[in-house]
């Protein structure tokens, strides 16, 4: 009996052994950017579809990942090569008579860092299974085992459960496409926070402060339990890449990859910027990895897949991620309203805003718009989803009498609907009412599925808050376009709908070449239109497909300076309440005169 249990023991231990499709990829000459990929798959049937996903999780567009596949491959376990047609662009379908294990074998391409799907070069990869590892649809859910064959030194870290120095195992290919593996020269940190594991992976050379990153990120992960309560997993990696041009980041199921242009991790304005990126990776950890909205729930990797809460994914991500740093003492109270103030100001200014609605944002968020007519056309799930989060916050905290607001509604989303079990909007309203007492089908109606409507200052003197400008702030003149120098003229990138330039007729790629018939130069530009006032009319030469017009423009009126967020003189006890239901910290204390 003892036998029979320590056998069982050592088979249930050998996950590779057991594992129903095995992948192994071979890095050993990775100066090319290439690797050779090999996945093996039971036998029993006569024919198999391998595919490659169309995309990638946490980018919601078409990558066409198959581009990079050469050199393909099938044979069968004695080793006979397999007949096999390349149908669609990303399914390979092969014929296997003999019913035995099949064994498919091909070269990919990774030189894609930016975009995060692939990189090998000689000194590390980055491998998300979207953009290496095929899979045969029929055995999406059986469970995997990756093997690595790479450089001496180099050491390989993911998400998934180890079983070797570059061995891994997943329960099946959803985890293996939300777990990356970073293998290469790298700096590590482990530590532990709340009876959870960490690790921090830094690639690439930078300003970074390592230890100081590793000790932020060990001080901002607790406050997450301020919102949810409980942890989708035991152990997460942050991964980071310092770089030369790729710059973003994607999140993963118990990991998350940052990208940051090597010298932009300091000074302090920049380090911030890496800590919210972090911060908003980490709360994905729950909301979109633990939970998210039908039409994402389950990963349809060929093609788009919609729902028109995505602003809930991204966005709320957004407005919480500033919430865990202020909470968790890494950034200050004036830091997290001047990025507050940054964010109205950005929304007030967008045209977008009185176009789209936060939900029609959502469900199209798979399209690709030209940027000029996506500014005055269109909002994004990530801005205006985190106006809409903060109008719902303000809304239920109102409707609760503070006792329930927009993290009580994000822990239960996790509580309630935890995958496999999606929510959908009327789930969310649901939960909201439950909360509050209050029924949210006509709010819903007017904020969601409408363009949104805030009036900032009624929204944030419930808080004992206002959005204003600076004392010395001046009006100046305003023309609505954006520009910038090519061939040594000022040319127009943006023009906002509405605007003086707007009205004047000016178009993305004119040409400014003139002020009132004199020259102007992309140097000049700036000192030429402070010469003007609001409601004075100027002319434009502008060179337009080649050929000299002009266009006359009435100056509109904005501020020379930044609006910003601050305490009203004399708030209310119910004010000073209301601000720490919000934020969880205490009204910031009056200066002293």
């Amino acid at each position: 009996m003892k036998k029979l249990i320590g056998l069982s023991a050592l088979l249930l231990s050998s996950h590779s052994a057991l594992a129903t499709v095995k992948y192994h990829i071979d890095l050993s000459t990775p100066e090319h950017h290439t690797a050779t990929i090999s996945m093996t798959l039971p036998g029993g049937t006569s024919e198999a579809n391998v595919m490659m996903p169309a995309w990638r999780t946490g980018k919601y567009k078409i990558l066409d990942l198959a581009n990079g596949v050469r050199e393909f491959s099938a044979t069968n376990a004695t080793g006979k090569s397999l007949e096999w047609q390349h149908g669609d662009k990303a399914t390979w379908t092969i014929s296997n008579p003999s019913k035995q294990p099949i064994t498919v074998s091909y070269t990919v391409y990774a030189n894609q860092l930016g975009v995060r799907t692939r990189h090998i070069d000689d000194s590390h990869a980055y491998l998300d299974a979207t953009g290496l590892f095929m899979y045969d649809p029929k055995r999406r859910d059986e469970d995997i085992s990756v093997e690595l064959t790479v450089p001496k030194h180099w050491n390989s870290y993911a998400g998934m459960e180890r079983k070797g120095a570059h061995h891994f195992v997943a329960d099946n290919y959803d985890v293996l496409v939300d777990s990356p593996i970073e293998t290469g020269i790298s700096e590590v940190f482990d530590f532990k926070e709340d009876g959870k594991d960490y690790q921090l992976v830094i690639w690439g050379e930078g300003n970074y402060n390592a230890p100081q990153m590793a000790k932020d990120l060990q001080q901002m992960v607790g406050a997450s339990q301020n919102i949810w309560q409980g942890y989708p997993f035991d152990k997460y990696v942050f991964m980071v890449h310092a770089t030369t041009d790729a710059r973003g980041a994607t999140e993963h199921l118990n990991s998350t990859i940052i990208q940051r242009k090597r010298f932009t991790f300091a000074p302090r304005k920049e380090y911030l910027s890496f800590l919210k990126t972090a911060a908003h990776e980490f709360v994905h950890t729950w909301n979109v990895k633990a939970y998210r909205p039908e039409g994402v729930a389950k990963y349809d990797y060929q093609k788009e897949n919609y729902t028109d809460l995505l602003w809930i994914s991204e966005g709320s991500t957004s407005y919480f991620q500033s919430q865990l740093l202020l909470q968790s003492g890494l950034i200050t109270q004036k830091e997290f309203f001047e990025d507050l103030a940054k964010r109205i100001d950005a929304h007030i200014k967008k045209p977008g805003k009185k176009v789209q609605s936060v939900a029609q944002s959502s469900h199209e968020s798979w399209i690709a718009m030209p940027g000029d007519f996506a500014n005055n056309n269109s909002v994004n799930i990530y801005s205006e989803g985190f106006m809409a989060s903060l109008a719902l916050d303000f809304q239920m905290l109102s409707d609760s009498e503070l006792k329930a607001g927009y993290s009580e509604l994000h822990r239960e989303l996790f509580n309630q609907h935890r995958l496999p079990k999606p929510f959908n909007s009327v789930d969310v309203q649901n939960l909201a009412q439950s909360l509050t007492g209050k029924s949210y089908s006509q709010w819903w109606l007017n904020n969601i599925e409408s363009p949104l409507a805030i009036d900032f200052n009624n929204l944030l003197n419930k808080a004992g808050l206002e959005f204003t400008y600076p004392k010395k702030a001046k009006d100046i003149a305003m023309t609505g376009f954006n520009s910038t120098s090519k061939d040594g003229l000022v040319t127009l990138t943006r023009v906002l709908k509405d605007s003086p330039a707007w009205l004047s007729g000016l178009n993305v790629a004119d040409q400014i070449v003139a002020i009132n018939g004199l020259k102007v130069t992309p140097a000049s530009l700036k000192v030429r239109l402070a010469q003007y006032k609001a409601n004075e009319s100027i002319t434009l030469s502008v060179f337009r497909r080649d050929r000299l017009v002009e266009k006359t423009l009435v100056l509109s009126q904005q501020k020379d300076k930044k609006p910003l967020i601050q305490a009203i003189k004399k708030p209310t006890r119910a004010q000073k309440a209301f601000f720490k239901a919000w934020l969880g910290v205490d009204f910031p204390k009056a200066k002293k005169k």
